[in-house]
């Protein structure tokens, strides 16, 4: 028993044992790794920087040499273009440039700039003062349309035209320009004009040949008489505003007015109050004004009623008439 007691406890003292030597074993070598990984890692870091570094200053260098080229070829073209600016220039003022030549070339350029000038200005007020005439003409000939077409409005000797005012010292200019010009022919004349009129003054020769037999005319006679002039009729010719005439319409309208009765209207006077009223036949009471208010309006006699009753009404009264007495002012009084 004592044996077994002291191998089951010298085993489990062994485990015991070995799971702290791993434990110190592991703590350990996980010491050692962290370091080892920590020196790496630091190695790392400064291989890193060293080889950014180094490629950073390599590319500013290459940068600093290509800009430092490119400001370089730029100065020398800089210097080039102004090294062939000031030799052209030299050149071309001792070998093809002439300033006497060029003086004279820019005078005749501007002696020929300004006649040019002169020559469309007068083209322009030309082509203006054509413009103003054919203007005037056009408003001239509308002017004398118009007065060809407002013919009618020309004064006679009976009737005074609407450009003929009394109350200027002379007449309108239209009024003028109506008198020069003539009437506009009907459409019915312009379609279909008048005949020639023919003058013969004197008789033609004979002609040469036998007369057709039968009761003939002359021919001059013939168109004389169908061509004559149109000769008016005394009613035509005369005004329609004659003095006679005149007087007439005054006569008839005087008695037109005074046939309707011979009594004078009297305003403002007393004459219609003495009169005595003529009573109607159709009417027995007595003349007189009818005094119009509360005791007359609507009066109700209860003595004549038939039945004691008072009468239906089939259509609804009147609101108006039904508020009467019923309403109120601002004062509380009735209205």
């Amino acid at each position: 028993d004592k044996y077994c007691y002291v191998f089951r406890s010298a085993d489990e003292d062994r485990k015991i044992e070995y799971k702290a030597a791993v434990k110190i074993q592991s703590w350990f070598r996980g010491c050692r790794v962290r370091a080892y990984l920590r020196y790496l890692n630091r190695m790392v870091v400064f291989i890193q920087k060293w080889w950014r570094g180094y490629r950073s200053r390599r590319y500013f260098r290459k940068m600093v040499e290509t800009a430092y080229f490119i400001m370089k070829m730029n100065f020398y073209n800089e210097m080039a273009v102004r090294i062939q600016k000031r030799w052209r220039g030299y050149y071309v003022r001792k070998y093809i440039h002439n300033y006497h030549a060029l003086k004279k070339y820019l005078e005749a350029v501007s002696v020929n700039n300004e006649i040019v000038r002169n020559e469309l200005q007068e083209y322009a007020e030309m082509k203006e003062n054509e413009k103003k005439r054919k203007d005037l003409e056009q408003k001239e000939k509308e002017k004398k349309y118009q007065a060809r077409k407002m013919h009618y409005l020309l004064s006679t000797e009976q009737i005074a035209g609407v450009y003929n005012s009394p109350f200027r010292k002379s007449p309108d200019p239209m009024e003028l320009l109506l008198r020069k010009s003539k009437p506009l022919s009907h459409r019915w004349q312009q379609i279909c004009p008048r005949p020639p009129t023919f003058s013969m003054p004197q008789a033609l020769p004979p002609i040469g040949r036998q007369k057709p037999q039968g009761p003939f005319r002359d021919t001059a006679e013939v168109l004389q008489q169908r061509y004559k002039p149109v000769e008016p009729t005394l009613q035509v010719a005369a005004s329609i505003n004659s003095l006679l005439e005149k007087a007439r319409e005054e006569m008839k309208w005087e008695e037109w007015r005074n046939r309707i009765h011979d009594n004078e209207f009297l305003p403002f006077s007393s004459y219609h109050k003495n009169e005595k009223y003529n009573p109607s036949i159709h009417r027995s009471g007595k003349y007189g004004q009818e005094t119009y208010g509360v005791k007359h309006f609507r009066e109700v006699q209860p003595k004549k009623w038939v039945a004691d009753k008072d009468f239906q009404t089939v259509l609804p009264s009147i609101v108006l008439f039904e508020k009467f007495g019923k309403t109120y002012s601002r004062a509380g009084q009735i209205v």
